[in-house]
C-alpha cells in the first residue's frame, strides 16, 4: 500500500480543526501507527493534546542572496526575475529585503556576474517527537516577526519518512492561502471542518475551491451542530462533498479542551465514531462506494 496522507482543514479558524485532527489520529494509532504533523506553524498547539515528548529539534532555514557589492554591475537582472519582490536596486545599488525572500535561489542563477551567493537564514524551528502511545510527532514552529510559514510547512512535510504502508495526518493551518495549499496539495483525502454559521459556510467554499484545484478527495464535518441553521447541508447538495461526521454543540466538550484532553480521552464514546470517519476516508481513497 503506498503512504497515505489524511489533510484535516477548515478555512475558518476556531472551528475545532485540530480537536478533530488530534482525536482522529489517537482513535486509529492502535490500528494504524499514525504520523502527526502539525503544520499550523503560526500558532502549533496539537502538542497541547498529544503531550508528544520531543527528541529532536532542527533549525528551519532559508537561503537567502548576499550580494558581492565589488562584483555586482547593479545591472537589475536579479530584480527582474525576483517574483517577491526581494531585492530592489536603489541609487545603482542591489538592496537585498531577507524577509521577502522565498529562497528559491533564482537571483542566484540569473546573476551573470556571479555576484550574488546565498547564506542560510533561521525562520523557525522542526521538532520531532513520540507519544506516549508510539505516535510519531513532527511539529513547525515559525520565529514570531517572520512573515512566511510556507518555507517550515515544506520542511515540516520533508521531515517526515513516508514509508510503503505509513499514515500521515496533517493538522493544517486555517484559512485558504499559500500555506493551506503546502499542506493539502498532495494529500489522499482532505477532512474540512466547518461549523453552521455565516462565517463558516463562507470559509468553507473558499477551501472548497482549494480542493477544485488541488484535485483531492474530501469531506466535511460540522463541529458545534445544533448552534446554526441548514444553510452548509444546502449548499453541499451541489457539490461531490459530503456530511461525513457531526459534533454537537456542547459545554462538556469545550470544558475537556480548554483542560488539554483529547476529545476521545474526555469522551470515550466518539473513539468509535472517528475510527468509522477513517474507514470511510479509506474506502474514498481506494476508489470504492461510500457506505455511510
Amino acid at each position: 500500500m503506498k503512504p497515505i496522507k489524511i489533510a484535516v482543514a477548515s478555512g475558518k479558524g476556531g472551528t475545532g480543526k485540530t480537536m478533530v485532527a488530534t482525536s482522529l489520529a489517537a482513535s486509529i494509532q492502535s490500528q494504524t501507527p499514525v504520523q502527526f504533523l502539525d503544520c499550523d506553524v503560526e500558532a502549533p498547539n496539537a502538542h497541547l493534546f498529544l503531550k508528544p515528548e520531543i527528541y529532536q529539534t532542527d533549525a528551519a532555514v532559508i537561503r537567502v542572496p548576499v550580494i558581492d557589492h565589488h562584483a555586482c554591475t547593479a545591472c537589475g537582472i536579479c530584480v527582474q526575475g525576483c517574483e517577491f519582490n526581494a531585492l530592489a536596486k536603489l541609487k545603482g545599488k542591489i538592496i537585498v529585503f531577507p524577509q521577502l525572500c522565498h529562497g528559491c535561489g533564482s537571483c542566484t542563477r540569473l546573476c551573470p556576474e556571479g555576484a550574488i551567493h546565498e547564506e542560510p537564514r533561521e525562520i523557525g524551528t522542526l521538532s520531532i517527537g513520540v507519544t506516549d502511545t508510539g505516535m510519531k510527532y513532527f511539529g513547525g514552529k515559525l520565529t514570531i516577526s517572520e512573515p512566511m510559514p510556507t518555507p517550515i510547512i515544506r520542511q515540516l512535510k520533508h521531515k517526515v519518512e513516508y514509508e510503503a504502508d505509513s499514515l500521515s495526518i496533517l493538522d493544517s493551518p486555517p484559512g485558504a492561502s499559500c500555506p493551506v495549499v503546502a499542506t493539502v496539495h498532495d494529500a489522499d483525502f482532505v477532512l474540512l471542518v466547518t461549523e453552521p454559521t455565516p462565517f463558516g459556510l463562507h470559509d468553507l467554499k473558499q477551501m472548497l475551491g482549494v480542493l477544485s484545484q488541488t484535485g483531492s478527495p474530501g469531506g466535511v464535518i460540522i463541529n458545534r451542530d445544533g448552534i446554526g441553521d441548514d444553510r452548509i447541508e444546502d449548499y453541499l447538495k451541489g457539490t461531490p462533498y459530503s456530511i461525513l461526521m457531526r459534533i454537537p454543540f456542547q459545554r462538556n466538550i469545550a470544558v475537556g479542551l480548554a483542560q488539554g484532553e483529547l476529545l476521545t480521552d474526555w469522551l470515550p464514546e466518539y473513539k468509535h465514531q472517528f475510527q468509522e470517519l477513517f474507514r470511510i476516508i479509506m474506502q474514498v481513497i481506494k476508489g470504492e462506494m461510500i457506505s455511510l
